[in-house]
């Protein structure tokens, strides 16, 4: 295991290495400039502010010293915000983001496996059509719809949470449950199939030979062996939102990177694009990687020669 983590972490070098390259390309090959404004800026300054920056020289010469400043945690200067460094924007809203992400998370797992297991256990009934319909709307509404409602009943209506911002431990339900909520029905579909697999395994119909309580073999044994779909998918659903959280978090107005992220993309700051999507890519190979380990841990059968 230590040895299959080592070339793990070995192997996420190349790979950020290429997402760079093509995020450095489309970046470049993007048309407009990080300086076009409505009124013309005269060739004089702009090629100060090209020269500032590092774009008077050709790509392969921008890239080598990207690659050189990012060694040492360097992102860059932000054209859009020149007073602040790509590094001081990016350490401001990631906290953020990753607390919204954590919420998200959390909501996602708590409701989507509760959802999966009533519907394993109590398969073909009642609990379980109820269930898996709720799973089913939970898929259909995407973020952008369900914000805004969630918003109007509960912040609006009912008063009971705060419809926008940050500051308090409030303000992050109603963008969490908005993000985790679609990725909650995902995980319940994904429960509620692989304990139904796991139930028709020989060593479940021992346990029950043997006299084991029902609700000791549902939680010690089919359960750990019908949450592998769901560990094989949280890895990538973690990234998802930690870029879905963008729009999220346009449409309750947190402070986090994806607002950042959205005008860097629109204004051409290639360093701040950069430096976000290298964030991102950082995050999600990790993700992977644990995700790799926690299947040896739930699955004897497996294991990392």
């Amino acid at each position: 295991m230590l040895w299959f983590i080592v070339r793990r972490l070995l192997e996420l070098i190349p790979t950020l290495l290429l997402i760079l390259i093509g995020s450095f390309a489309l970046m470049r090959f993007a048309p407009g400039s990080p300086f076009d404004t409505e009124r013309e800026i005269p060739p004089e300054v702009r090629a100060e502010l090209n020269a500032k920056y590092g774009f008077d020289k050709p790509w392969p010469v921008q890239f080598a010293t990207y690659l050189g400043n990012l060694m040492h945690f360097d992102f860059g200067l932000s054209t859009k915000y020149p007073q602040r460094t790509v590094t001081e924007i990016i350490w401001a809203g990631f906290p953020v983001t990753l607390a919204l992400a954590g919420v998200a998370i959390t909501w996602s797992l708590a409701l989507g496996i509760s959802a999966g297991v009533i519907g394993a256990i109590r398969q073909n009934t009642v609990w379980d059509y109820a269930a898996m319909s709720l799973a089913m709307i939970g898929i259909s509404i995407p973020s952008f719809v369900l914000g805004p409602l969630l918003a109007l009943v509960f912040a609006l209506k009912l008063h009971w949470l705060p419809a926008a911002g940050w500051g308090t431990i409030w303000h992050v339900i109603l963008p969490g449950i908005t993000l985790g909520t679609i990725y909650a029905a995902y995980i319940a579909r994904l429960t509620r199939s692989g304990m139904l697999e796991v139930s028709r395994m020989d060593f479940i119909r021992t346990a029950r030979a043997k006299g084991l309580r029902e609700r000791l073999i549902v939680w010690r044994h089919m359960l750990k062996g019908g949450l592998l779909p769901v560990v094989s998918f949280l890895g990538p659903a973690i990234a998802n939102m930690l870029v879905g959280s963008l729009v999220v978090e346009r449409i309750f107005n947190t402070p986090g990177i994806g607002p950042y992220f959205v005008d860097a993309a629109l204004n051409r700051d290639y360093f701040l694009v950069m430096g976000v999507v290298v964030i991102y890519a950082v995050f999600l190979l990790l993700m992977n990687l644990v995700v790799d380990i926690a299947y040896a841990f739930l699955d004897p059968r497996i294991r990392y020669e």
